[in-house]
């Protein structure tokens, strides 16, 4: 999965990529604004671990994030130009940086509110010429008038400065949407850069009521100094997390979020040769969650053998599990849960 790192210019979009990933971009601007940020980290998993002391496999794998660190042009009080809404396309949630920590030079950034406010409007705004273009086209064509219906509904609903994500759609219409890359439909979190003086403090009330009125997420992270935390050794980074009070380093902190914003899960496989979690959307089908593996897998589906994590654990073993009755023979429209240990039998 991609989450794409995004915010007006001097948010510390480049500070939080750094803190996340513990790469080292360059800040304060991009050394190819053509050219995100990618950095690639591993999902935090206790269970990849613990199968791996009953397989020994030759590696354990843990699921991934891909963090997308977006340019943006021109200063904190620009809107988004048409490139950096373009890289904006390519990713499956948004994390919008919000700027609320004293810039040096006595610069005093927009009040977070003002930021939030101007974001979502940038982006309805961006949405509305998708949606008009291409009813446009619409009127033209025969055929196709239940598109033209379903655009009219997500037109009215820009109009009134909602973003799609509030919109009431059925699965099918959320398919025929997919692909027109509409980023208020896409996922958002809210992330407040502080400076360390404000770590412990609560979230802004204006802020809080802003983004529950739009059934949206909101950490708060000092960016800067979690930039500097992830550039040192594991000790060292203990010693100072708890002499500033951090419980947990922005990385764990932005995964749970990101599996949250995202409503994923994981499935597991095991064998001698490696333990494996595999991210998933909540709801996926065995047949699905197969094709994530290999396609081959997925178009030669007999059954998954589906073992809950916990049983595998306590059983020490399949050969246990199933004996106990707690190996579970499931077709291709079982939904699978989160920690199921599967094997997929199939043929091709």
């Amino acid at each position: 999965m991609k989450v794409g790192i995004v915010g007006f210019h001097g948010s510390g979009k480049t500070t939080i990529f750094n803190a996340l990933t513990s790469l080292h971009a360059q800040v304060g601007g991009y050394a190819d604004a053509s050219r995100p940020n990618l950095g690639v980290i591993k999902v935090p998993d206790d269970r990849v671990g613990a199968l791996a002391e009953l397989y020994h496999p030759k590696k354990a794998t843990y699921a991934e994030v891909t963090f997308v660190d977006v340019p943006g042009r021109g200063d904190e009080r620009a809107a988004l130009d048409s490139a950096t809404l373009t890289n904006m396309r390519d990713v499956d949630a948004l994390v919008q940086v919000v700027a609320a920590f004293p810039i040096p030079g006595g610069t005093t950034p927009l009040p977070p509110i003002t930021q939030l406010e101007n974001f979502a409007a940038d982006l309805i705004l961006a949405d509305l010429g998708i949606v008009e273009k291409r009813i446009e086209r619409l009127k033209k064509e025969k055929g196709k008038e239940r598109e033209q219906r379903l655009l009219e509904r997500c037109h009215d609903h820009l109009s009134a400065e909602q973003p799609l994500r509030t919109s009431v759609l059925s699965s099918d219409e959320v398919t025929a949407l997919a692909g027109f890359n509409l980023l208020s439909r896409m996922p958002l979190l809210v992330l407040l850069n502080v400076d360390e003086g404000a770590i412990g403090r609560a979230l802004p009330a204006e802020v809080l009521t802003w983004a529950r009125e739009r059934r949206l997420e909101v950490v708060q992270v000092p960016g800067k100094t979690e930039m500097e935390l992830a550039e040192l050794d594991e000790t060292d980074r203990d010693a100072f997390m708890e002499a500033l009070g951090i419980a947990k380093p922005a990385k764990d902190l932005f995964i749970g979020a990101a599996y949250t914003l995202l409503d994923l899960i994981s499935f597991l496989t095991v064998g001698a040769d490696e333990c494996r979690a595999w991210p998933i959307r909540r709801g996926t089908t065995a047949v699905k969650a197969a094709g994530k593996i290999h396609s081959d897998i997925e178009r030669g589906f007999i059954r998954a053998e589906v073992i809950p994590f916990d049983e595998l654990v306590h059983y020490r073993s399949e050969a246990r599990c199933r004996e106990a009755g707690k190996l579970r023979l499931e077709g291709k429209d079982y939904v699978v849960a989160d920690g199921d240990v599967i094997h997929f039998r199939f043929n091709v």
